[in-house]
């Protein structure tokens, strides 16, 4: 039985920003079977069956679903099959609960919505959903829980629609068409990155950035530069929805190719989907870098890799670079002083890494202020008893040999000058070079701050 368009004399928020203005008038349009009205001291109760097909006046809202029960004109129950949408929204559910006093709509079991402005979608089986309405609220509002799958679109600058964020938490708040907040145990995928954390916040509008925060959040990015970062705490920024910058704060620890870095704070640089620049610094948890061919620790470092290719490492505050220890003797090559750099550069003996990117081999190092520096140099007749050098100076620059080899090719050293050189097998304890003062009784003068044998980084 078609209704003629029958008033209940109750309002829903409206949809689109014009007609969102204002409250507006429940109808019914269709009702296969006879409706029945029953008048309460609280009001008219309305009861449907049959295809039963709302819309409300003057506005672009439309509701169906297999039987509809109306109490008081303050709160209706859509049973079997609901739809509703608006301007702004579609949305399909097995019931579904409007609410006037809080203009709120409720949706349970296999609900299904779609932003008609943005394309972001939402599928789970809870979900509450405030309209924008003149003098209740400003922008719409979305509630979700017990873990809805969202794919969250955005749009870049020329407003073309990029690839969505899928996120998976307990529960979900969306504010407008670019906030959102997740919490319990929050998973976010898409092609460049994924994180994981316990809560999760996402501006993409004019803010473009977002956190994650819990117990151990990680985001891990996908593009040609993979890497790690894991922290207490992870903010980042966006542009036009891509990654550009990361920082993870608190027992901070970071793999990004051949290095594995731990510190209280780590920031990166990332464009075009490759980490530029690396930073990290700390005072309880200092800057600490390890890779297969080498180690620096620092109070602060900046690792320099445009294009995802090493190029050169700063470590400042009581700065220490060694090499990898040799096989034969277990000793390893260490510079050490206020400010280490150590410069990198491409060569063709390197070869490539699996991302295609040319690798960069160590071509010198530099320490300023208060420098330190301990080389080896491997003899034939004993490799396992090389030669050491150990010299102090107010600068020490090591240049290694052409070739890509690596080794040292020389050592200058400025300023206030002195060391000793060991000789194992020489007729005295020590054999001194010229112009430089022997081994002191007892073995080489230590130096406050030198790490006598460098551990690994322990993970966070």
């Amino acid at each position: 039985m078609r209704s003629g368009a029958v008033a209940l004399g109750f309002a829903l928020a409206g949809g689109s920003a014009a007609s969102a203005q204002e409250r507006c008038t429940l109808q019914i349009d269709n009702v296969d079977r006879q409706g029945i009205a029953v008048e309460t001291p609280q009001g008219t109760n309305y009861f449907a069956g049959g295809n039963v097909r709302l819309s409300c006046r003057g506005t672009k809202i439309r509701m169906r679903s297999d039987s509809v029960a109306a109490y008081g004109g303050n709160i209706v129950h859509f049973l079997g099959r609901v739809h509703y949408e608006d301007s702004s929204l579609v949305m399909d559910a097995d019931r579904g609960t409007y609410y006037r006093a809080s203009e709120q709509w409720e949706a349970r079991g296999r609900v299904k919505t779609r932003n008609l402005n943005s394309g972001s979608t939402l599928a789970g089986p809870s979900l509450d959903y405030f309209r924008v309405v003149q003098g209740v609220r400003d922008t719409a509002e979305m509630y979700a829980i017990s873990r809805p799958r969202i794919e969250y679109v955005t749009k870049d600058s020329a407003v073309e629609v990029s690839e969505p964020y899928v996120i998976v938490a307990e529960r979900v708040r969306i504010r407008g068409d670019d906030q959102l907040w997740a919490g319990g145990d929050v998973t976010v995928d898409r092609s460049d990155f994924a994180a994981r954390g316990d809560s999760l916040r996402l501006d993409t509008g004019a803010a473009d950035d977002g956190s994650l925060l819990g117990t151990r959040p990680q985001l891990r990015g996908l593009g040609a530069d993979t890497f790690d970062v894991a922290g207490r705490r992870i903010d980042f920024k966006l542009d036009n929805r891509d990654l550009t910058y990361l920082v993870a704060t608190d027992s901070a620890r970071a793999v990004q190719r051949e290095w594995t870095l731990v510190a209280d704070t780590i920031a990166l640089d990332v464009n075009q989907r490759e980490v530029d620049l690396t930073l990290a610094w700390g005072d309880s948890l200092r800057a600490h870098a390890v890779s297969p061919k080498r180690e620096i620790r620092s109070d602060s470092l900046a690792l320099e890799s445009p294009g995802g290719a090493m190029k050169e490492a700063r470590a400042f505050g009581t700065a220490w670079i060694g090499g990898e220890t040799d096989s034969l003797s277990a000793e390893r090559e260490w510079l050490a002083g206020d400010t280490v750099v150590a410069r990198f550069e491409p060569r063709d003996s390197a070869g490539t890494d699996s991302a295609g990117t040319s690798r960069t081999l160590l071509t010198s190092i530099r320490a300023i202020g208060a420098a330190r520096s301990l080389t080896v140099e491997p003899e034939k007749s004993r490799p396992k008893q090389p030669t050491i050098n150990y010299a102090r100076g107010d600068a020490i620059v090591v240049t290694m040999k052409p070739g890509g080899s690596e080794e040292v090719d020389e050592v200058r050293i400025r300023g206030r000058v002195d060391g000793v050189q060991i000789e194992p097998g020489a007729d005295s304890a020590s054999a001194a070079r010229p112009g430089v003062p022997p081994k002191p009784p007892g073995g080489a003068e230590p130096v406050a701050g030198e790490p006598a044998a460098p551990e690994e980084p322990t993970p966070p």
